[in-house]
């Protein structure tokens, strides 16, 4: 007989301190019988602007087209290269693919499985036209670095920013540190919808402006297609669920620091987590390394707690890349076979955490390696 975990993964169920808002935001939207590229739609850009530090935001379909969109954008094409990190979600790749571009693979930093600086820069050929870091798990990479090879490189910066809602990097908001930043409003990301949904974030109002136009078919005006664009729009149902959501992201985002702070102090010495780099990480996830993952998740699961794996294979081992492999990424290969992600969402309570720390402990005691 199956029973629900004692600490789950995720609850995407609405919650006491968002339902009213957003339920309230679907009957707006059902009353007004606009469902497309309407007002609530530009409401939210705006406001997702100003959240994100920067003078535009474009609604979109979903976090990969953000991502091509932007490429696309830079005047990435076929025949270019494209840099990206060897753990991601695979459609950071993908969204390369979509431009006709070649994406190249690069290792990680081992302390914080971001894009490895070094990495990026011995990659570089004269084909090169774009680097694309991801800032995973909800931390930036090190843009600092990435800035200056691409400054060097005459490279544009797309950055995916698909976990990471409010980030900063030395201060400085992600997705404002080259051309333009993509994110993601999948359900489980920390500003969620209740289906696809993605956006543009740029300081460039031409860029913002193309965008505009991709995203609806390159059309200048209705029925007039300018040049070839693609069906990729955020609708309105969705915006009006992110406007109800966007003001309590805030008070969301430090809760997960809570939470993350929380383990940092209660899980084992011996358990290696993933170095906290810059305090604008916002917890996306929280996965930690070990060295017998499956005895880890086998043990947290007999005692009632939900884990998930991101990422198990990185992309030069997808079989999707395999024309695109390029060098070996060792720190991306040994990462993926330990990386197991803990619960962490604000609906967690203290005792969860203590809960899943205490689990960790057990298990490391009953000689389960971590």
């Amino acid at each position: 007989m199956n029973t629900a975990p004692t600490v789950p993964f995720l609850d995407l169920h609405l919650r006491e301190d968002d339902e009213s808002a957003v339920r309230a935001a679907i009957a707006r939207v059902v009353a007004r019988a606009w469902f497309v590229l309407g007002p609530e739609v530009e409401a939210f850009e705006a406001e997702f602007a100003q959240a994100s530090a920067a003078r535009f935001a474009v609604g979109v379909g979903t976090g990969t087209d953000a991502i091509a969109l932007l490429l696309r954008a830079a005047g990435i094409g076929p025949g270019d290269e494209v840099i990206v990190p060897a753990i991601t979600a695979a459609y950071t790749a993908l969204a390369v693919l979509a431009t006709g571009a070649r994406p190249v693979i690069v290792d990680l930093d081992d302390r914080t499985l971001t894009m490895d600086a070094e990495a990026c820069a011995s990659a570089v050929t004269p084909r090169t036209r774009a680097v694309v870091p991801v800032h995973l798990y909800g931390q930036a990479a090190d843009m600092t670095a990435i800035a200056a090879i691409a400054a060097r490189h005459n490279l544009a910066i797309v950055e995916d920013c698909c976990q990471a809602h409010l980030a900063t990097c030395g201060g400085k908001a992600v997705g404002t540190f080259g051309i333009g930043g993509a994110f993601s409003f999948y359900p489980t990301k920390n500003l969620g919808a209740l289906g696809d949904g993605g956006a543009v974030i740029t300081n460039d109002q031409a860029v913002a402006e193309r965008i505009k136009r991709l995203r609806n078919g390159g059309q200048t005006t209705r029925y007039v297609h300018a040049e070839a664009g693609v069906n990729s729009r955020l609708d309105e149902m969705q915006a009006a669920v992110l406007r109800a959501r966007l003001p309590l992201l805030e008070r969301w985002t430090r809760r997960r620091r809570q939470l993350a702070a929380a383990y940092r102090r209660g899980l084992p010495q011996g358990l290696r987590t993933i170095v906290e780099r810059d305090p604008g990480h916002v917890y996306h996830l929280f996965p930690v390394r070990a060295s017998v993952r499956q005895a880890l998740q086998q043990s947290l699961s007999a005692a009632g707690i939900e884990t998930l794996i991101h990422y198990p294979v990185p992309l030069h081992e997808q079989p999707a890349f395999e024309s695109y492999r390029g060098t070996d990424c060792p720190v991306a290969a040994q990462a993926a076979r330990e990386l197991l992600s803990l619960p962490l969402h604000p609906g967690l309570s203290d005792a969860d955490i203590g809960i899943v720390t205490a689990a960790v402990t057990t298990a490391e005691r009953r000689n389960v390696p971590a």
